[in-house]
């Protein structure tokens, strides 16, 4: 995963950078996240759209709940858009968040061979989704960047509705002033705190 360039306008790099430095949220009591995320690792099971989004809007519910913004819709679909691109490589669009309607598309199948995607890949589509949410209804991040704290929030949140150990990701340098996850260094990390300790609260 890689950020998004430093915006030109002062105005969007003030947003950006806020949003960049904001390396993790509030998160709510386990309970009712963590239950819901479990009953959709089940509900993938029946490979089927239906019962996939409906424990997805519930998760999303639940979530806008304890953040105080009105929750999302969703939308579950089947195969993944495929973008075939100049040069021959493709591209899988995994989600997408649209602020003007609110609504969070999911795609569930891969692309070529049409198979259910994994539970993991799924939860993380959805968090990453909500996210955006977030940006727009209650930080107020003008476009949503993909900065590092946004990847950081989306982290917090996944690894919160899962019941695992967040691991501090790390970034290195790359071209056009962008940051990109090192996987390989961050895989090696034992559970650590966010990059940053400023959070918003309710």
């Amino acid at each position: 995963m890689t950020t998004d360039p430093l915006p030109r306008s002062a105005a969007k790099q003030a947003k950006y950078l806020e949003s960049d430095r904001l390396g993790t949220i509030e998160v709510p009591p386990p309970g009712n996240l963590q239950e819901l995320a479990k009953a959709l690792e089940e509900t993938m099971e029946t490979g089927y759209c239906g019962p996939v989004r409906e424990t997805c809007a519930r998760l999303a519910a639940e979530a806008a709940e304890f953040y105080r913004v009105h929750p999302p819709a969703i939308r579950v679909l089947a195969a993944r858009p495929l973008r075939v691109r100049e040069g021959g490589w493709a591209t899988e669009l995994f989600g997408d968040y649209h602020p003007d309607t609110k609504v969070i598309r999911i795609w569930m199948r891969t692309a070529v061979r049409k198979q259910v995607t994994s539970y993991g890949t799924l939860l993380s589509t959805l968090c990453h989704e909500f996210c955006h949410h977030l940006d727009f209804e209650r930080f107020g991040f003008t476009g949503s960047p993909h900065t590092r704290g946004f990847y950081e929030r989306t982290a917090v949140l996944y690894h919160h509705m899962r019941g695992t150990p967040l691991k501090q990701l790390c970034w290195r340098k790359a071209p056009g002033g962008r940051y990109r996850i090192d996987w390989v260094r961050t895989v090696s990390r034992s559970a650590a705190p966010p990059r940053l300790d400023s959070k918003i609260s309710r």
